[in-house]
């Protein structure tokens, strides 16, 4: 595939930015590279293209901000750290964006928005209404409220993953002429190739 040639073509982008991808090997974030994400996406910005980002790294982030070695293991805590490591992030995107004159929005959103016909079309109007203002979206998983998407990924059975789903319905929702799903592994698949070796991966979406 010629990425230039379709990037050349696309109007609507969707990035996805995976955790591996917003931290250093020891977890800390790494800024240089999310400074870098923020200048290549407000370039492309400037250039016409309306872009949004799906990020994860909430429960991670959160947790670093306390000073703790390794991630909460319960429900409560997971949630709690969510909240903390959101904010924080929202506060280092606004950072980096804001250095290039590009405005941000947050949107968090859960598997049952999406799934509801009535918030799903509120959440499309906002996007495109976010879009049509030139902001760049910036959405997560809305960790603290999202219990059972939460325990599912306590029982090894997370609904959107480290949000490549996530990003992909968001994309269908929006119309997205391109998803860019920046990560550790190589596109999206059924199941986490890591831990499942039946799992497949999804060409088409």
């Amino acid at each position: 595939m010629d990425y230039r040639k379709e990037l050349k073509n696309t109007k609507r982008l969707v990035v996805k930015l995976g955790t591996s991808t917003l931290t250093h090997p020891s977890g800390k974030l790494n800024f240089g590279r999310i400074d870098l994400i923020a200048r290549i996406l407000s370039d492309l910005r400037n250039k016409g293209l309306e872009i949004v980002l799906v990020t994860s790294g909430a429960i991670g982030t959160g947790t670093i901000r306390l000073g703790m070695k390794e991630k909460p293991s319960d429900l409560p805590g997971k949630q709690a750290a969510a909240a903390i490591g959101q904010a924080a992030l929202m506060r280092i995107y606004e950072k980096f964006f804001q250095s290039y004159d590009q405005v941000v929005a947050q949107a968090l959103i859960t598997k049952s928005v999406l799934e509801n016909p009535l918030t799903k079309t509120n959440a499309e109007n906002t996007f495109n209404r976010l879009l049509e203002w030139g902001t760049i979206p910036i959405v997560n998983e809305n960790d603290t409220i999202a219990t059972d998407e939460i325990e599912a990924g306590y029982k090894g059975r997370m609904e959107f993953g480290d949000n490549d789903t996530l990003s992909a319905t968001v994309a269908a929702l929006i119309k997205a002429d391109l998803l860019v799903l920046m990560s550790d592994i190589d596109g999206l698949f059924t199941a986490d190739p890591r831990k499942d070796p039946k799992a497949k991966i999804v060409r088409i979406v």
